[in-house]
Formats: structure tokens, C-alpha cells, sequence
């Protein structure tokens, strides 16, 4: 008995601190891309930039072995200098990474099953949206899909992946600071926006005949 409960209790444990770990890596991000810390969030936008430009003009390989080797590099230097510090002064301080070293960095398996159950939901969502928008259950919102997916053929002949994503990575990061900075306009436009939008699209099932305008399969 008190093994069961020893058991349940290790478990639930686990669980919070899986959960825990979830939330505080959401709430890093957060706080890189709303510039809380602003040192922190130039590092991380400049580090990632620099690596899709890289990657836009070097092979991946390349970029990662650029990469590891600029680590290398600065990691090998740090060490030498501390043995020859220590050595000079005489001092027993140790390996200088000793505390990293000796961190725990393993993934439970608690914290993959939940992060499994979590993409299984949004998997589960999208099947169903994909679903329901190719078979066309609602014709207006497929008709939504259509305009989009029609757009990005002109976009993809303009932009290959790489720059859509570093163009995402500069919208990422710059978005939270101008709506910060512009926030009653911004918020202006896109309710005039999405008020005509609105218009439009109950205009054009106005004029659908009675047949197409049912929005669910019988």
C-alpha cells in the first residue's frame, strides 16, 4: 500500500513538474518577444536571424558545423585559460563548467508522453478543419481557404522557404513591439478590417442559393 502511494505520488510529481517545465518555457518565449529582457531578446533574435540567413546562403551541414565549431572554440579557449590561471595562481578551483556539467538536462518520460497528448490534440484539430474546409461542410469558409491557398502561390513564387522564414522570425520578434508602441491603431484598423471582411463574406451568402448556404452536413 504505502509503495502504491509512493508510486502515485512520484507520478503526480512528475506530472507538475513536466507541467511546470511547459509553462516555463512558454513563459520565456513570452518574455523574449515582448522584450521583457531586452539583452536577452536582441541575443535570441540576432542568434536565430543569423542562423536562417546562413542557412539562406550555406548548405545546413555547413551551418551547423560553423556552429559547433565557433562553440568549440570559445568553450576550448575558456578552459585553457582557467588551467593556466589556476596553474599561475595555484588555485584548486576545478573544471569551470563543472556546474553545467553536473546539471540535470535528461527528458522524462512524462514530459515526452505529455508533450505526445498535447500534439496529438492539435493533430486531432487539424485533421478535423482539414476535413471539414476539402469538403466543403461550410462553402464560404472554404472559399476562405481557397483565397489564402491562391495568395501563397504568388508568394512561394516570390519567396523560397528560407526567407518566408526569416521573414516570420522578424515579423516574430517586431510585431509585439510596434503593436506595444501603436496599439490603439492598430487595433482600429484591424476592427474596421475585419467589420468589411464581414460585410463582404455575409454579402456574398446572401446571394448563394438556399441550398448552398447550410453550413452543416445533414
Amino acid at each position: 500500500m504505502a509503495d502504491s502511494t509512493s508510486s502515485s505520488f512520484d507520478s503526480s510529481s512528475s506530472s507538475n513538474n513536466s507541467s511546470s517545465s511547459l509553462r516555463d518555457l512558454t513563459h520565456t518565449t513570452l518574455q523574449l518577444v515582448h522584450w521583457k529582457e531586452p539583452k536577452k531578446s536582441a541575443a535570441a533574435f540576432g542568434l536565430s536571424l543569423l542562423v536562417l540567413v546562413s542557412v539562406a546562403t550555406l548548405s545546413v551541414i555547413s551551418v551547423v558545423s560553423y556552429l559547433l565549431l565557433a562553440f568549440l572554440s570559445v568553450t576550448i579557449t575558456f578552459r585553457i585559460y582557467k588551467s593556466v590561471i589556476q596553474a599561475v595562481q595555484k588555485s584548486d578551483e576545478g573544471h569551470p563548467f563543472r556546474s553545467l556539467l553536473e546539471k540535470d538536462i535528461s527528458v522524462s518520460s512524462e514530459s515526452v508522453r505529455q508533450i505526445a497528448d498535447q500534439s496529438l490534440i492539435h493533430l486531432n484539430w487539424f485533421s478535423c478543419q482539414a476535413r471539414r474546409l476539402l469538403l466543403v461542410e461550410d462553402l464560404v469558409d472554404s472559399l476562405k481557404l481557397a483565397a489564402v491557398m491562391w495568395v501563397l502561390t504568388y508568394v512561394g513564387a516570390v519567396f523560397n522557404g528560407v526567407s518566408i522564414l526569416i521573414l516570420a522570425d522578424v515579423i516574430f520578434f517586431t510585431t509585439p513591439l510596434i503593436y506595444q508602441k501603436k496599439k490603439t491603431q492598430i487595433d482600429q484598423h484591424v476592427e474596421l478590417l475585419r467589420t468589411k471582411l464581414e460585410d463582404f463574406l455575409q454579402k456574398l451568402q446572401d446571394r448563394l442559393p438556399g441550398a448552398v448556404k447550410r453550413t452543416k452536413v445533414e
